[in-house]
């Protein structure tokens, strides 16, 4: 190997095998060269990474945010630890200590010492570091796992959105938020959903937030005309280039950020933003600067944690086999973007997730599922059958959230909880109660799901 690569190439080098990288042209050629370059890497100081920005902050917005963002204060004692040295530190330190460095870390710091990791050693750390966050219920809590309920529809047709809804609250599912992909992306479409979730929930008086996944300027005209929004979404990425491909850029997250904060809907807390990242984002929009697409994805947290999200998953497999093959690089993604995202203060959920043409299953996903809830995952995706009828991918279902929190003690939010024990769905534990003790029926009646149009 060239012992002058540069940190740019040598962190594309030194990323476990995956399909964008060699897509990108960026990968190891081999295993012995990817090993080679995670020894360099590990020798490499953080003073070293800060100091050789990967892409020039005269032409990206994304990179001077992450030099305003920089902490060097809280930075000057570990900026002389090499990135071995940096791993060995968080895997002995506990949560408090590792959240002290929130902003000292810069996304890249956190990338390359995740490279050299096991994924052991990324779900040990992560689990540590935990980031708490509300608005009608608090997210993140140790001992909790919340879930998206994703009642996506082809037509947007109410009566099939408010019966999916429905079967996720049975489920004890909703607690981080009831977020639907619109099928039309307007600001009449935007309303009709929300005013949708809006009058379910009241009825129901079901402490939950609501979110439309439109685009961020569709949300400031709902916002305009006073609907009813809790949450503001937008997929976000690593460089000004990619999220310009989005449509978007920080000043109009800004304002979208303030927009929402001015409307109080928050009931425990005032987090109103929701983003969606995913490895090979950048890459899909040539917008990666000959970054690899893990450094890159990482970045996208950098954009995130400037608003101060209530929600950010990684849709992890969404984007498809030319960016991650199979089910191994999917799980080993999944990993990387939780620590990464947690190490930087970011409120990290995955999506668990992939599309029908790559070389995964349920059985992979399973395996992820389970090693993020021990990893401490924020929240995950409660999609009707795990199959979204609407974006033709595969995901989480309502009794995969109830397998995970059953096999590893989690509860749902508290605020959530005790409606659901109210309702007769938790017992008095916050578990699940069975098919013969289970008095969730109230719901359907009270919901009025037979008079929708």
């Amino acid at each position: 190997m060239n012992v002058d690569l540069s940190l740019k190439t040598l962190m594309a080098k030194a990323s476990p095998a995956r399909s964008g990288d060699f897509l990108a042209g960026l990968a190891a050629e081999s295993q012995e060269e990817r090993v080679r370059a995670q020894r360099r890497l590990a020798d490499v100081t953080l003073a070293e990474i800060l100091e050789e920005p990967l892409i020039a902050p005269e032409g990206d917005e994304v990179s001077r945010l992450i030099l305003a963002q920089h902490d060097a204060t809280s930075f000057a004692s570990i900026r002389n630890w090499s990135v071995g040295e940096f791993r060995d530190w968080l895997l002995a330190a506990d949560g408090e200590a590792i959240a002290a460095l929130k902003w000292a870390l810069t996304p890249e710091m956190v990338a390359a010492v995740s490279k050299i990791m096991r994924n052991q050693d990324l779900i040990a750390v992560a689990r540590k570091r935990r980031v708490v966050t509300a608005f009608r219920t608090t997210v993140g809590l140790p001992g909790r796992l919340s879930v998206r309920i994703q009642p996506n529809h082809p037509t947007d047709d109410p009566k099939g959105v408010a019966a999916s809804i429905l079967d996720g609250l049975q489920f004890g599912c909703g607690d981080a938020v009831i977020g639907i992909n619109p099928a039309t992306d307007s600001p009449a479409a935007m309303r009709r959903l929300l005013e949708l979730i809006e009058d379910l929930c009241q009825r129901l008086e079901c402490p939950v937030q609501s979110c439309v996944l439109a685009h961020v300027t569709t949300a400031l005209q709902c916002m305009e005309r006073q609907a009813p929004v809790d949450l503001v979404f937008q997929s976000i990425a690593g460089s000004e280039k990619a999220n310009a491909s989005f449509g978007i850029n920080l000043s109009m997250l800004r304002e979208a950020h303030e927009a929402a904060l001015a409307l109080g809907r928050g009931t425990v807390g005032s987090n109103v933003m929701y983003f969606e990242t995913g490895q090979g984002a950048a890459l899909s929009a040539d917008a990666h600067h000959g970054v690899d697409q893990q450094t890159m994805e990482t970045r996208a947290y950098a954009v995130a944690r400037e608003f101060d999200p209530l929600l950010v998953n990684t849709v992890v497999g969404f984007i498809g086999p030319e960016y991650l093959y199979d089910g191994k690089e999917i799980i080993r993604a999944g990993l990387e973007d939780h620590f990464c995202a947690k190490l930087l203060g970011v409120p990290m959920g995955v999506d668990v997730c992939y599309t029908n043409h790559a070389e995964a299953d349920q059985n992979d996903m399973d395996t992820l599922l389970t090693l993020l809830g021990v990893a401490g995952c924020n929240f995950i995706m409660g999609v009707p059958g795990s199959d979204d009828i609407m974006l033709n991918y595969q995901s989480t279902s309502y009794h995969d959230a109830a397998y995970a929190r059953e096999t590893l003690e989690l509860r749902a939010a508290p605020e959530f909880e005790a409606w659901a024990q109210g309702m007769g769905i938790f017992d008095a534990a916050g578990r699940l109660r069975g098919a013969g003790e289970d008095r969730s029926g109230e719901l359907l009646g009270r919901s009025r799901l037979l008079e929708l149009a």
